[in-house]
């Protein structure tokens, strides 16, 4: 008989379950209560209970704006791979309307398998999969650019300082560069150059994020001229 592994998202202090349990791996004991001690997501098998740490892994927060691949769909919506351990889920009816039937719309017809799409996290709780929506402006899929992906912690700083270092890199480029608060970044541009450039500039910040004067070697290796008004205060 095969054995079932109880899952469930958790962060440091919280309560994994009461018991006799063999501890593994970023759990501690206190009392009878077997504690988290890292992000991540806990599993419980046989007579064991280990912590799989979440390093690198977006966590979704509700009103992220996020960018995520369809991966497959079922009748009622679509399923997304957004660089998480949760799928994301996105209602048919909300891309076709209140008035959407499984039998006279085909979900295929309006995304298919490997498209991309920049959603918002609707609703998201810990205890089940996130509800995305794209019913807001600038959302919806994305028709062209490249899909790069950096770490998401890394996004706050390719933002910079009320936008300064995307401006910088969008400037320079003539590239549009959308964001997802989750790692995923689609960069696109008409100048085969400026798309290059755009890309190394996000591939830089990402490798560079935690070192000192960033935005100089950024604009440096942009061509933009470091002037009096350079933004150094985002460091």
């Amino acid at each position: 008989m095969m054995e079932i592994v109880k899952r469930k998202y958790v962060i440091p202090g919280d309560v994994i379950t009461t018991g006799p349990y063999r501890l593994e791996q970023n759990v501690y004991q206190d009392g009878d209560r077997i504690i988290s001690t890292s992000i991540g997501i806990s599993e419980i098998y046989e007579n064991a209970v280990r912590v799989i740490p979440l390093s690198g892994m977006y966590i979704p927060k509700t009103n992220d704006l996020i960018i995520g691949k369809v991966i497959g769909h079922s009748s009622l919506s679509w399923e997304f791979d957004i660089n998480s351990c949760f799928i994301g889920f996105l209602p048919a009816q909300d891309v076709f309307g209140r008035d959407y039937s499984p039998t006279k719309d085909e979900l295929k017809a309006r995304l298919d398998k490997g498209d991309l799409v920049a959603a918002r996290v609707a609703n998201f709780d810990r205890s089940r999969d996130p509800l995305l929506t794209i019913q807001d402006r600038d959302l919806g899929k994305i028709e062209s650019g490249e899909l790069i992906k950096i770490a998401p912690s890394k996004i706050p700083r390719l933002i910079g300082k009320r936008g300064s270092m995307i401006q910088t890199i969008e400037m320079a480029t003539k590239a549009i560069v959308t964001i997802g608060q989750n790692g995923l970044i689609v960069v696109s541009c008409e100048d085969p150059v400026g798309l290059l450039k755009a890309i190394e500039a996000v591939k830089m910040v990402d490798a560079q994020a935690h070192t000192p004067n960033l935005t100089e070697r950024v604009k440096s290796m942009l061509g933009v001229e470091l002037g009096e008004n350079n933004d150094t205060i985002n460091e």
